[in-house]
């Protein structure tokens, strides 16, 4: 048995520019407990020279985007191997490059995961597919659906020369799905067989969220792989990239339960089941707690599930651990800005991709209120990039930004730029409370909440995606009362009810905020982590 593993992100740190969000950490995730573990899994992505893009906020609150040109020799190394996809009926050249990501206790060579990067910037090819592979999720539907293809196709023809051992292909989200094509084309048209090496993970419950092409677009860019009977594959109207990927696929999952039940809404008459999503604990938790599990709970890392039981930590040992990780963001917080954050004083983060459904501001709906709650008592983190052609969430980080400016002397707020792998880790591992406001049932999943709980933090989040699996209401974090149609109005009162329940709790009775502190490692950890999810897929999607 041999798993690949198709994403069109990446993340494994950040000096590897491929990855954008959320999905692209997750592959990392993925990846990395998958070489723990030694499940025999190939990965393949696309190899963006000019990354997602380095975030800079100007001084009107603005977010300015930067595209550095990324050298890859000092990650990965280049194979004497190109394959051929036909992209508008010419020839593009496709050139791999390799980065092994070694398992935890694997130096002697097991538990490697090969990961391959393809790349159109040849010498060979025409200035236009050389851009192919440049930028993640920047252009148009036409550069789209090439990098698509590339993704698909091209990795699809590098696996039958580098990996000839693969039995199933895993599409993680629509976006690898020409893989089908070029298989179903080596299979001359045997749709059983394709079905039978394929399985599919869908990400998102919103409608925009799952690629679509207009068929002339389709013919136009990959006429020569598209099968005759495509409209009946990928949708009569518009080619659909989740519903050929459900077609041509032996199983298919969501990435929750609620995530679960609302992709069979979305695509009725077909079986999708779910697998919760996890983080790497190894990869996010940091060094305080790291160093706290190894003295008491040493078999952690290679079996998190040990640490549903913290009791023989003592108390003053997560305290201390909880306030040196908390030191470390407050260090990095007042380098960046004037706003002489504390160590004393409880520190809510908020970090996602800015999105409308996200609702970044909804915190400062009533100021008067918020400063009230929060003066000399409550400081805030915000980060996340907008998407560059997502105007509304500029929006959102100008408004964020400029409230921090503008109500310097009432409220505690700073705006961290250009949210990565690094920032990410740095927020997780000293944030008290971990904010998450989205509007049900918007958010798959969601991960960055269960990093918190590695290092001690609690959640206070709409009960959406994950969260809604983990949460004991004022047990082990706060659950903020949403619904799809519920009015921000109703969803603001829910959360200054609970923002106020947690401030009180936090000075005024420490026991029960060590309590909570336990029960966010206990209860969540175990079932939270990728070693967990990665053996899922193993047991029920990849045998």
């Amino acid at each position: 048995m041999k798993v690949a593993y198709f994403s069109m992100e990446i993340g494994l740190n950040e000096s590897i520019p491929t990855y954008s969000g959320g999905l692209g950490i997750l592959a990392g995730d993925h990846i990395k407990s998958a070489a723990d573990l030694s499940i025999p899994l190939v990965a393949v992505t696309l190899l963006y020279k000019r990354g997602y893009f380095i975030q800079n906020i100007n001084p009107f609150g603005q977010q300015e985007e930067m595209y550095p040109y990324f050298d890859p020799r000092a990650f990965m190394e280049p194979l004497p191997l190109k394959v051929t996809v036909r992209i508008e009926g010419r020839d593009v050249q496709v050139g791999v490059w390799k980065h092994n990501v070694v398992g935890m206790h694997n130096e002697t060579g097991s538990g490697r995961v090969p990961v391959y990067f393809l790349d159109t910037d040849l010498p060979g090819n025409a200035p236009e597919d050389r851009l192919i592979t440049q930028y993640l999720y920047g252009g148009d539907q036409h550069t789209r659906i090439s990098q698509e293809a590339i993704l698909g196709i091209g990795g699809y023809l590098a696996f039958k020369r580098l990996e000839p051992q693969i039995t199933t292909y895993h599409m993680n989200e629509g976006h690898a799905v020409f893989l089908t094509l070029a298989m179903l084309k080596d299979l001359r048209g045997d749709e059983e067989q394709v079905r039978s090496r394929c399985v599919f993970t869908t990400h998102t419950p919103v409608a925009a969220g799952h690629d679509k092409f207009d068929y002339n677009l389709a013919w136009k860019v990959i006429g020569e792989y598209l099968p005759s009977n495509i409209r009946k594959l990928a949708g009569g109207d518009i080619l659909n990239t989740t519903v050929l990927a459900l077609n041509l696929s032996r199983a298919a999952n969501g990435v929750s339960q609620l995530h679960g039940e609302i992709s069979r809404q979305m695509f009725p008459g077909f079986n999708i089941a779910h697998i919760t999503n996890g983080v790497h604990h190894l990869s996010w938790t940091g060094p305080e707690f790291r160093d706290l599990y190894d003295k008491y709970l040493p078999a952690w890392r290679q079996d998190p599930q040990q640490l549903g039981d913290i009791s023989a930590i003592p108390d003053n040992d997560i305290v201390e651990a909880k306030r040196k990780a908390k030191k470390r963001l407050i260090r990095y917080i007042n380098s960046l800005s004037a706003a002489g954050f504390t160590e004393e004083q409880l520190t809510i983060c908020f970090a996602r991709r800015a999105a409308a459904y996200k609702r970044a501001t909804l915190i400062f709906s009533d100021l008067e209120f918020l400063f009230n709650l929060s003066h000399d008592r409550v400081q805030l983190v915000f980060a996340g990039k907008a998407h560059p052609q997502d105007q509304a969430g500029k929006e959102l980080i100008r408004a964020v930004v400029n409230i921090g400016k503008q109500y310097e002397k009432q409220l505690r707020l700073v705006f961290v730029p250009n949210y990565n792998i690094w920032v990410a880790g740095l927020m997780t591992s000293g944030a008290d409370v971990w904010l998450n406001t989205p509007r049900r049932p918007r958010e798959a999943s969601g991960t960055s909440g269960m990093k918190v709980c590695f290092n001690g933090g609690v959640n206070m989040s709409v009960l959406d995606g994950w969260w809604r699996e983990a949460c004991k209401d004022r047990v082990n974090g706060w659950a903020i009362g949403d619904d799809e149609d519920q009015a921000d109005e109703a969803a603001t009162a829910d959360l200054y009810r609970d923002l106020e329940d947690m401030v009180t709790t936090y000075y005024a009775n420490p026991r029960k905020w060590l309590s909570i502190m336990r029960r966010s490692i206990s209860d969540i950890t175990p079932q939270f982590n990728t070693h967990r999810m990665v053996l899922e897929y193993f047991r029920n999607y990849y045998r």
